[in-house]
């Protein structure tokens, strides 16, 4: 009896484990059931929100405005990591050259030049060369992306320049050599070049009406300016704080995330609407296009100013006002205030008198020329900025008013395809910005600082009165109402455009638009010849919308 006492609580423990773990195998088996069946019903409503939204995004309105958006980050990435690096670099490149004088047997006592002379030399060359490597090759590849833009439409090559970004941003954050990092230097102006010149194509070519247009373009070119002026700071102040890498991780994560909306958005792989798209004019046509060329000169010549004045004015002010790091670094940033200034009242302006776009370019290179003359005239950092923001004012007026103008003559000579011409544009600022950190240097050793500027302010203020060959351009804009009322659309190029002049024939007999477009150089009907066996051999297709 005692024995059976003894194992009856331990026969009980072993019947209540016995069949504890088939309750809990039971209540496990409910349990995970329901989570299936919970995340089930989660993942499906997760599937027709993402439904919903994709449907949503497909409206016409909505979608132009995400893809601006899209396109606006890419500038805003594009110039970040342009403009980044300026803090960055000399002191990183400095490192490695201290690095590599010390771990190698360098003999300077061959020649009379001091070891510090000729590592500062050499180092301003390698930053110049490393600065310039980017425009340069943005150069050379801006004619072939046009091209290609034009052949296969705008989001391919916009997803391929952020692809390009995105490496490139990833190696300059891991380089620990010059040469890596001339390579990811290199590598951003071939996304640039394929990123920048779709982006502003692709704007373009979902705002056709001229008033939307402009501002869109303009909100392109505030986000160009916010990059290009806070990048400096923004990477001084997390370089100094956080490790070179920080700043690169931040800007490539910034990119990848634009690019997965992009793919989330626009599908370029599942929409296929090249067939649709006219054959555009080929890219010699246009840069031989009297009116683009003008607008092109005027693109790069009112941005030598910028381009010469960022890699020498650090110098000039630390020998001339002994100015501090922090003012160095915060140089340009009072001067975007000016700048969005700038593109705000030339939007304004473009809605109200549109016939003026030449005037208001007119009047911001003057507005460049002035401002840089008297730049080497400033004694301390207060008034440095009162002529640093005079020219990215003139610059905004410039850009804003003429970048929707090249869209408009591609309408009205050519066909209403956006990239090539925009390549030109690119090409312009490239022109400046390669010759900026190569030229401006020798400029200044040779002839001197105040020199220079008079000179880019001269060369501003002589190539204004250019812009009055686009007077005429300007007045071939027909009137919004007769579009509206003739076209049973919106306009969207040069096809509508001679459509509607044809119904304006046959209603009135006369076209007074027509008139005015024929007023050329070369006389006679020039520009209703030109456009007219446009419309037969090159835009017989829909256009691409």
């Amino acid at each position: 009896m005692d024995i059976r006492s003894e194992e009856l609580p331990v026969l009980r423990a072993r019947r209540k484990f016995a069949v504890w773990p088939e309750r809990g195998g039971i209540m496990d088996s409910e349990g995970r059931a329901g989570l299936a069946k919970s995340a089930a019903v989660k993942l499906s409503e997760m599937g027709e929100r993402t439904k919903q939204l994709g449907t949503v995004m497909q409206e016409p309105n909505r979608q132009r405005r995400v893809i601006l958006v899209i396109v606006c980050v890419a500038l805003l990435l594009d110039n970040m990591l342009y403009m980044v690096i300026v803090p960055i670099i000399p002191n990183y490149i400095a490192d490695l050259e201290s690095e590599h004088l010390s771990h190698g047997h360098v003999n300077t006592s061959v020649n009379n030049t001091s070891p510090g002379k000729f590592s500062r030399d050499n180092l301003d060359l390698q930053i110049g060369v490393l600065f310039a490597s980017k425009a340069i090759l943005q150069l050379l590849v801006n004619p072939l992306s046009g091209t290609f833009i034009d052949r296969v439409g705008y989001d391919l090559p916009l997803l391929i320049g952020l692809i390009v970004m995105f490496l490139s941003t990833c190696i300059f954050a891991f380089a620990e050599n010059y040469g890596t990092l001339f390579v990811a230097r290199s590598l951003q102006g071939l996304g640039s070049a394929f990123a920048d010149t779709s982006g502003i194509a692709m704007i373009a070519d979902k705002y056709t009406e001229e008033g939307e247009r402009s501002r869109a373009l303009g909100i392109a070119l505030a986000f160009i300016s916010f990059g290009s002026l806070v990048a400096p700071p923004f990477g001084g102040v997390l370089y100094e704080f956080a490790g070179k890498r920080v700043p690169f991780l931040v800007l490539a994560s910034i990119c990848l995330a634009d690019g997965i909306l992009f793919l989330t958005v626009i599908k370029p792989f599942a929409n296929r609407t090249r067939e649709n798209m006219p054959v555009g004019t080929p890219i010699y046509r246009l840069m031989i296009d009297p009116y683009i060329a003008v607008v092109a000169g005027a693109l790069t010549v009112c941005n030598i100013p910028l381009a010469f004045l960022e890699p020498t004015i650090a110098n000039w002010m630390e020998s001339s006002m002994n100015a501090t790091q922090w003012e160095i670094g915060l140089t340009w940033l009072p001067a975007f205030f000016p700048h969005i200034l700038g593109v705000y009242i030339t939007v304004k302006l473009a809605a109200q008198y549109p016939n003026l776009q030449w005037f208001y370019g007119a009047i911001g290179m003057v507005i460049i020329g002035a401002s840089s003359c008297t730049v080497p005239a400033c004694k301390n950092f207060g008034q440095l900025i009162a002529p640093l923001c005079g020219i990215c004012f003139g610059i905004a007026l410039v850009d804003t008013a003429l970048l929707p103008t090249l869209a408009f003559l591609v309408d009205v000579r050519h066909v209403s395809v956006y990239g090539s011409v925009y390549a030109i544009a690119d090409i312009s600022y490239s022109v400046a910005y390669a010759l900026g950190p190569v030229v401006a240097g020798q400029i200044v050793h040779t002839l001197g600082f105040v020199q220079l500027n008079l000179g880019m302010g001269l060369v501003n203020v002589l190539y204004a009165p250019a812009l009055l060959l686009l007077r005429n351009v300007c007045q071939m804009k027909p009137s919004f109402s007769e579009r509206n009322v003739l076209l049973e659309e919106g306009p969207q190029g040069l096809y509508d455009t001679i459509k509607m002049e044809e119904r304006r024939s046959k209603r009135k007999g006369y076209s007074s638009s027509g008139s005015c477009m024929a007023t050329d150089g070369n006389g006679g009907d020039t520009f209703r010849g030109q456009s007219r066996s446009h419309s037969e051999e090159e835009s017989s297709g829909p256009e691409y919308s």
